[in-house]
């Protein structure tokens, strides 16, 4: 993930793309890495797993970068898999450190003691969560998006959506994005999928975007319409258009 605008925090914890990005957009793309530190044995997984969607978003943050490009916007990446630290959750979820995915087990997270989770959580997530915060002050943020890619095919079912607007309380940007989908794309498009706030997978929305009372979302992007560099700038280019887009119409509602 290297770039010549790109900061690194905390040993490569998490680096942040075009700091000095002027937009007011703070893009946010926690699960960008399937890198496990030396001293994690890759958890005891397989090779499949360690590349695999349990260990990252595959393409996500390929289509962060180049909307971090289009949009002038920052972005804060996760620099190691989130098997080792999920920075989409706080440090008490259970799934901040899971110790199986998709039913299959993640031998070095299981019978983590409370001491072993607490290190964990002081090494990534709290300079993951402090560059986020970092950025968007540096970056007098209006608007926070995060970038996620999800896997065509989950416990055994195929999944529909192609892309997911997803949101917590504060509706207004994923209202305005959805209000625009069709003159933006063909793709199944739908609200809260494949996962919702019940699924826990809101907290940097809440943390980053509700606390400051800015308009926030998150997108998921079908991993399968993301598999190659050309296709990563074709929906980063469709995102940044349909974002822009979306933000102006929120603008002139208020």
């Amino acid at each position: 993930m290297s770039d010549q605008n790109a900061n690194s925090h905390g040993d490569a914890v998490v680096q942040v793309v075009h700091p000095r990005g002027a937009s007011g957009i703070v893009l946010v793309c926690e699960h960008a890495s399937h890198v496990f530190p030396p001293e994690f044995d890759h958890l005891g997984l397989t090779a499949d797993m360690q590349r695999g969607h349990a260990a990252w978003d595959p393409g996500a943050v390929a289509v962060a970068r180049g909307m971090s490009q289009q949009l002038d916007a920052p972005l804060v990446a996760g620099a190691v898999s989130r098997l080792i630290y999920d920075c989409n959750r706080p440090p008490e979820a259970p799934s901040a450190m899971p110790d199986s995915s998709e039913g299959r087990d993640i031998p070095g997270n299981i019978g983590l003691s409370d001491d072993a989770r607490a290190a964990r959580a002081a090494q990534y997530y709290v300079p993951f969560e402090a560059a986020v915060r970092q950025t968007m002050d540096a970056a007098d943020a209006q608007i926070l998006v995060t970038m996620h890619s999800f896997t065509p095919v989950f416990k055994g079912q195929q999944r529909a959506v192609q892309i997911g607007i997803l949101h917590d309380d504060d509706t207004r940007l994923a209202d305005a994005m959805l209000a625009c989908t069709k003159r933006h794309t063909g793709l199944v498009t739908q609200r809260n999928a494949p996962y919702a706030p019940q699924d826990g997978v809101t907290h940097t929305l809440k943390l980053h975007g509700l606390d400051r009372g800015i308009p926030n979302v998150m997108l998921e992007v079908r991993n399968d319409l993301i598999a190659t560099p050309q296709a990563q700038a074709g929906m980063a280019q469709m995102l940044s258009g349909w974002l822009c887009e979306s933000i102006q119409i929120l603008e002139a509602t208020l």
